[in-house]
Order: C-alpha cells, then structure tokens, then sequence
C-alpha cells in the first residue's frame, strides 16, 4: 500500500528537519574548532553523522513506500551561545524540539492509520530518549565544571573517544 499523502508530506517535512540539525551541529562543530576542543569537535561530527543518517533512514522509507521526497532548503543555524554550557543547553533545547517533531510525526501515522508507518517511527522515538539522555549527560558534566579549564579539557579528552556507529533503523 504506497504512504498516505498526509504522512509523506509530514516525512518530508520531518527530512529536512534532521537535514537542519546535521547543519546547526556542523556549525557547532566549528565553534569548537575554534576553541581548539577537538573532542568536542569529534562529538558534534558523530552527531552530524547520526543526524544524516536519521535523515536518510526516512528519505528511504519513503520511498519504500512508494511515496515522493521533496526537499526543501535548509535554514540558516543559529548558535545561541558562546561557551560550551550554553552551546550544549542550545542543544538539549533542540533535540527536545525534535523529540516533539518525531512524536507530532508518530500522531500523524496513528492519524491516518498508518501501522507501518508507526512501527517505524518506533525506533525514532526510542533513539530520541537516548539523544537527549546523551545531551543531557554532557551538559550535566559542563555545569559541575563550570569555569573549570582543566575540566573542560577532561571532558574534551573523554568526548574525543566517541565513536560512529551507523544506527540500523527500523
């Protein structure tokens, strides 16, 4: 059965939100680059990568489903901060947005009968509690540190040794 309309546009909407994130974090990843915290660097890469591939999990299931992708152009990413604690509340505060949007996306297939389509999403909304889970335990470390230098650079060391493991999804 090929993916109702209503549920094809709200995935490609939902596609060029996760376009969106690979894009906010690319941006933050230069600000590290700026602060020389290449293992907050190596962090916002992984991120960058999960985003995309998050991304191009739904243009395939699309697809799939026989349905049409329309991509839109990405908007501008807009970093609220400067140090490292109000960069990663920026981000907390967006994966919580997205978190919305995978559940606005999952109302939408319970919406229109969409089992398949819900089954799907299903990963989406678990990865989601890990994503802010992980966010919220970075951010957690930042504000104990504080002003710390040498505990930024303690933290830089540990987030240097996060690796990409391409999510199998669905």
């Amino acid at each position: 059965m090929a993916i109702d309309k209503k549920m094809e546009s709200a995935f490609n909407d939902q596609i060029n939100k996760e376009y969106y994130s690979e894009y906010l974090y690319m941006a933050m990843k230069a600000k590290f680059s700026e602060m020389n915290l290449e293992g907050f660097v190596n962090w916002f890469d992984i991120q960058m990568q999960e985003e995309k591939a998050h991304a191009e999990g739904m243009y395939n299931y699309v697809l799939e489903r026989g349905g049409s992708i329309e991509l839109f152009a990405i908007d501008k990413p807009e970093i609220k901060g400067t140090t490292p604690v109000e960069i990663f509340r920026q981000v907390l505060e967006h994966e919580e947005y997205v978190t919305s949007r995978i559940n606005a996306l999952a109302d939408v297939a319970d919406e229109v009968k969409d089992r398949a389509a819900l089954i799907f999403l299903n990963w989406y909304i678990k990865e989601q509690v890990e994503e802010e889970a992980s966010v919220g335990g970075v951010l957690a470390k930042l504000e104990l540190i504080g002003d710390d230098k040498q505990g930024i650079l303690a933290l830089d060391k540990e987030l240097a040794t996060r690796v990409f493991n391409p999510p199998v999804i669905g």
